[in-house]
C-alpha cells in the first residue's frame, strides 16, 4: 500500500538522491544507502508516550514533510512506498528479534523484494544491528561483507531465514523470517507493543541510530558513541546536551516540532 499524498520526487529530495531513479539493481541499492544516510532511525515518538502510527500518509508526513525518522515499520514503510512507486514487487516479512537474551514475538519488519525474477532482503530499520545493502535470499552460508561490517544468511532446520552478523569474532544472532506475506495490519499488535509496553527497549530508553559513509552514529540513553571505519568512541551525555546531539549529529530538529518531544 501506498501512501495518497506520497512523492516520489519529494521522496528522492528528502533523502538526498540525484539522478534518475529506476527499478534495477543498482539504483535501489543507491536508495536504500542513500535513505539510510539521511533518515535516523529513531523512536522519539515513543519516549515522548505516543503510539507510533502505521497510517501510511502519517509516516510520509512525519518523515518527509517534517524531516523526521522512525523504527522499523517507519522507515521500511516508506522504503516500500518507493518502491511501489518504482513498479518493484514486493512484501512485507514479520521477523523474530534474536538480540535478546529471551525469546521475542516477531515483532520486526523487513521487505522481500523481486528484482529480474530474484528475491532480495531489504531492511532499513534495525537499528545499530542493521545491513546496508540488500542482501539476495540466495546467498545462503557465506560471508556478506557489507563495508567495515559482516552478515551471514543461513537456513534453519524448520525452513526460516536467519540473518546473523559477526561480532566479537563470531556469529551473533539479529533475526529470523520465513516468506509469509504481512499486511501493515499484520504489524498493529506488535507495533503497540513495542510503543507502550514498559520491556519494550523502544519505551525504555531513547534510541536514534544514523548511518554514515563510514560507520554510523548511535545515541542510546546518555551514551553517545560514533563509529568509523570499525572503530569506536563512545561518551556520556547529560539530558540538556541531547536536543543539540539531535540537530548536529541526526538532523532532528526538536525546535522545529513545537514541543519537546522527549516530554512524556
Amino acid at each position: 500500500m501506498k501512501a495518497e499524498n506520497f512523492n516520489f520526487h519529494s521522496y528522492l529530495a528528502r533523502i538526498g538522491f540525484e539522478g534518475a531513479a529506476s527499478a534495477d539493481l543498482a539504483t535501489l541499492k543507491r536508495l536504500m544507502l542513500r535513505q539510510l544516510f539521511s533518515v535516523p532511525f529513531e523512536n522519539l515518538d515513543v519516549q515522548a508516550g505516543k503510539v507510533v502510527s502505521l497510517v501510511p500518509e502519517e509516516i510520509y508526513t512525519k518523515i518527509v514533510e517534517r524531516g523526521r525518522g522512525g523504527y522499523c515499520y517507519e522507515v521500511n514503510g516508506l522504503f516500500a512506498m518507493a518502491l511501489a512507486s518504482l513498479g518493484v514487487a514486493y512484501q512485507f516479512v514479520a521477523a523474530r528479534p534474536m538480540t535478546y537474551p529471551v525469546r521475542r514475538p516477531k515483532t520486526h519488519m523487513a521487505i522481500v523484494a523481486t528484482i529480474e525474477g530474484e528475491q532480495w532482503l531489504f531492511d532499513l530499520g534495525f537499528g545499530s544491528f542493521g545491513i546496508r545493502e540488500p542482501i539476495n535470499l540466495g546467498w545462503i552460508d557465506r560471508e556478506i561483507r557489507q563495508g567495515f561490517d559482516t552478515f551471514g544468511l543461513f537456513l534453519n532446520p524448520d525452513g526460516n531465514y536467519l540473518l546473523q552478523s559477526i561480532t566479537d569474532d563470531s556469529w551473533k544472532n539479529l533475526y529470523e523470517f520465513n516468506l509469509s506475506p504481512q499486511e501493515w495490519v499484520d504489524f498493529e499488535p506488535a507495533n503497540y507493543l513495542n510503543s507502550t509496553h514498559p520491556d519494550s527497549i523502544f519505551v525504555r530508553s531513547l534510541m536514534v541510530v544514523l548511518q554514515t559513509p563510514s560507520g554510523k552514529e548511535l545515541l542510546n540513553g546518555n551514551s553517545f558513541k560514533s563509529v568509523s571505519e570499525g572503530r569506536s568512541l563512545e561518551r556520556e551525555v547529560t539530558q540538556e546536551e541531547i536536543p543539540r546531539l539531535l540537530k548536529e549529529k541526526f538532523s532532528l530538529n526538536v525546535s522545529e516540532w513545537g514541543e519537546d518531544p522527549l516530554a512524556k
